[in-house]
């Protein structure tokens, strides 16, 4: 288990019942005589459309004013300070990148070169962190908090719009024998 799965377990479950929610809904119509195919379609892609913006919407309250995003940027500055205490770098500081919080630590304070590089080596197991700088490095590439828990909840969604196209060809298969 990694600190994003502990903080953003319950996103990540809503997702893919939602995404078994919609699926159903929308794949388990069955045409009638009056209704016609295109309308079956389109009311298909408003349930799994009105699904998705359920998500993003879900991951927009838990991430923000539920704190979660912010939950785990302070158990991150926690554990690496507990982390460069047990290796007697009081001196070092780590604090998670914010404005947008970004799963980087960022170290500063005195330490020789190679100090440095195993800072860089050690502190990239603390749970929750996905890179490790310098403060006087260049930042790498990496997607904000936010935007990782978006995609993580579409992916999940998706997921779950896939269990759901399974039952209903499973649903279908087994309707066929009921005579």
């Amino acid at each position: 288990m990694n600190l994003f799965w502990d903080v953003y377990w319950p996103l990540l479950t809503i997702a893919v019942v939602l995404g078994v929610a919609a699926g159903s809904i929308g794949l388990g119509a069955t045409p009638s005589r009056q209704s016609k195919t295109r309308e079956l379609r389109r009311w298909a892609a408003l349930t799994i459309t009105t699904g998705a913006l359920a998500v993003f919407a879900l991951g927009a309250i838990w991430h923000g004013p539920v704190g979660a995003g912010e939950r785990l940027a302070t158990t991150v500055d926690g554990t690496s300070r507990e982390v460069l205490d047990d290796w007697e770098m009081t001196q070092v500081q780590g604090q998670i990148e914010r404005d947008p919080i970004k799963r980087t630590l960022v170290l500063s304070g005195p330490a020789d070169d190679f100090q440095r590089s195993e800072l860089l080596r050690i502190m990239d197991d603390v749970p929750g962190v996905a890179n490790v700088r310098w403060a006087n490095m260049k930042p790498p590439f990496a997607l904000p908090l936010f935007a990782e828990a978006e995609l993580a909840g579409v992916i999940c969604f998706g997921l779950g719009l896939l269990l759901a196209y399974l039952l209903e060809l499973r649903r279908r298969y087994r309707a066929q024998w009921s005579w």
